[in-house]
């Protein structure tokens, strides 16, 4: 089909995804171009790691990094020089027609780089993954997550929730551009500890699995080291309800919003409805400035 004038090549679209929900790799595509407009935002300018599931949210995933070739020619790359020395070239999705070719590759959630591809080491934002220890529940996670809305708060810190569309929550704080991203992971690391050393009956810190005190929430700063990355927002998750990572309220958090509530068959409804909660995470006005508490630290 023509998107946009780009000639996109889409297949198996009868593919079961979802088998028990009689959810096809088709449906998959329409959702994503149903919520294009808001999700392009969040994405776009930023190395994208691919996710593959060929058989669906049932079969086996892999990784990959390397935008496949061949492929169209107006698909942009970001080259990413990595430890070893070795360059490579991540997919970007930009616009309907790279969004809809990604996920024709079998990607169910998408996970972009933090930091945009013109700098791809100084992020614009840094997160909270918040994630129950064997034993906790998702009302854990919840209280945890409007505990640390509310720390932050006392900082000066604007902090925005979505569903993981998985078991927990992430939350996350719109920076200024400048900070390294070891600097942003290291920062992030002691608000991480800090928290858990002021709510010790329900958050933990500690990366160690080992280690981890049962019946705690995991306030996991980890994923903001470099190269790592999470679901992005308006994620399909390949859980059995065909969950979404979506943005939420701190009033929906607190009257007991859930993940499943938050699925493929209703959230482009739900967007529409409300529009993208999540634009402030992408705005140019109302980010943290990190850079002053770095220096004093220094």
């Amino acid at each position: 089909m023509t998107i946009d004038g780009n000639a996109v090549r889409l297949t198996n679209l009868r593919k079961p995804f979802w088998r028990a929900l009689g959810v096809t790799k088709g449906d998959l595509l329409r959702y994503y171009g149903a919520i294009a407009a808001a999700l392009l935002p969040h994405i776009a300018g930023r190395a994208m790691v691919m996710k593959r599931y060929p058989n669906g949210a049932d079969g086996e995933c892999f990784f990959m990094k390397r935008a496949p070739s061949p492929r169209p020619g107006w698909i942009d790359t970001c080259s990413i020089t990595h430890g070893s020395g070795s360059v490579i070239a991540f997919p970007i999705v930009n616009d309907r027609a790279s969004l809809l070719w990604l996920v024709n590759l079998g990607c169910i959630d998408l996970n972009p780089w933090y930091a945009r591809c013109d700098d791809v080491d100084r992020p614009d934002y840094l997160h909270f993954d918040l994630d129950p220890v064997p034993n906790a529940t998702f009302d854990d996670v919840r209280a945890c997550a409007l505990t640390i809305r509310d720390e932050l708060a006392a900082l000066r810190m604007p902090a925005y929730a979505k569903t993981t569309g998985s078991k927990g929550i992430h939350v996350y704080v719109p920076i200024v551009r400048g900070p390294t991203q070891k600097e942003v992971w290291a920062f992030a690391k002691g608000i991480a500890f800090a928290l858990a050393k002021r709510h010790p009956e329900r958050m933990t810190a500690e990366y160690r699995i080992a280690k981890r005190p049962a019946n705690r929430v995991l306030v996991d700063y980890n994923q903001n080291a470099w190269g790592r990355t999470l679901a992005s927002v308006y994620s399909p998750r390949p859980k059995p309800l065909a969950t979404v990572s979506t943005p939420v309220t701190w009033e929906e958090l607190a009257d007991g919003a859930s993940t499943d509530d938050f699925r493929i068959d209703n959230v482009p409804a739900r967007i529409a409805t409300l529009g993208d909660l999540w634009a402030p995470v992408d705005a140019k006005r109302g980010r943290f400035d990190l850079a002053p508490l770095l220096k004093v630290k220094s």
